[in-house]
């Protein structure tokens, strides 16, 4: 496996497998890898010659109050797990390689990002994109990979490559789950024993949307009270949101008529998280 921190020296490789008509699958990540991330490259591994996995936490897509300074990094674990699932090249820069001190270009989608976590955190958004995008332009991945927890990003970067014209797939792997329903964040290993018990509810009010629409619910405005219900119940889950929107669109529904999303957001003590499932229509 190769460790790569050099942009150049990554168009370099990306260049040579593109002589070689390598096709090259990319799981981008932020690091502090867990299961969930790795089930991305295997499936990145399903439809590439060659597996790349970035490792770089992007400043970006930060606000200046939020968990850039404390978001945990362990670059020596993340590479053993990489090896271990047969990963070709981990690409690790550092943010001076990917940010020129007087950078001012940004790549920015303006509808599908306006709400849920786009509300809340302003300019995160742009910031993803932009990594994205300059993910892209590095590592020339025919394919790329991305979790469906992440579900507004996933949208997002679907909609930025369709309107860009970049010749890579986006594939989306299914969430992965600790075995209490905790959706796997790398951000659980901010929370304590208690909180863990309380970030629960998260996926429990998840699937009490998923059952209530699934024995014939479609009002939205009733999905939306129950799950708030569940979240809030016992107390220590400040609900950021609790929505039930158009699967394509991203815009709130009034009934569930067709394909939905219901995703909630909370801060379980100091700790920010996102869970979503899919609704049939």
């Amino acid at each position: 496996m190769n460790t790569v921190h050099s942009v150049r020296e990554m168009q370099a490789r990306a260049a040579d497998a593109r002589r070689r008509n390598r096709r090259t699958g990319l799981v981008p990540t932020m690091g502090y890898l867990h299961e969930g991330h790795l089930s991305l490259v295997r499936l990145a591994r399903e439809h590439g010659d060659r597996v790349v996995v970035s490792i770089f936490v992007n400043p970006a897509q930060f606000g200046p109050a939020e968990d850039l300074d404390r978001y945990p990094r362990d670059l020596e674990r993340d590479l053993a797990l990489c090896r271990e699932e047969g990963v070709d090249t981990v690409f690790a820069p550092s943010a001076e390689a990917m940010y020129a001190p007087d950078a001012s270009v940004w790549v920015e989608e303006t509808a599908l990002s306006r709400g849920l976590c786009g509300a809340g955190r302003p300019g995160h958004f742009r910031g993803v994109a932009t990594v994205v995008a300059k993910l892209f332009h590095i590592v020339q991945p025919d394919v790329a990979v991305f979790g469906r927890k992440d579900y507004q990003q996933a949208r997002v970067i679907e909609r930025m490559v369709r309107d860009l014209n970049w010749p890579v797939r986006i594939l989306l792997g299914p969430i992965v789950r600790e075995a209490d329903g905790l959706a796997m964040s790398s951000r659980n290993a901010y929370l304590s024993a208690e909180e863990r018990v309380r970030a629960r509810r998260l996926y429990v009010a998840l699937r009490e949307a998923e059952r209530l629409a699934g024995a014939g619910t479609r009002e939205a405005a009733a999905l939306r009270t129950r799950m708030r219900e569940v979240l809030e119940a016992g107390g220590g889950v400040d609900v950021e949101y609790a929505e039930v929107v158009d699967a394509r669109t991203l815009e709130p529904v009034e009934r569930v008529a067709g394909p939905a999303v219901a995703l909630v957001a909370a801060r379980v003590g100091a700790t920010r998280l996102i869970d979503n499932v899919e609704l049939g229509g």
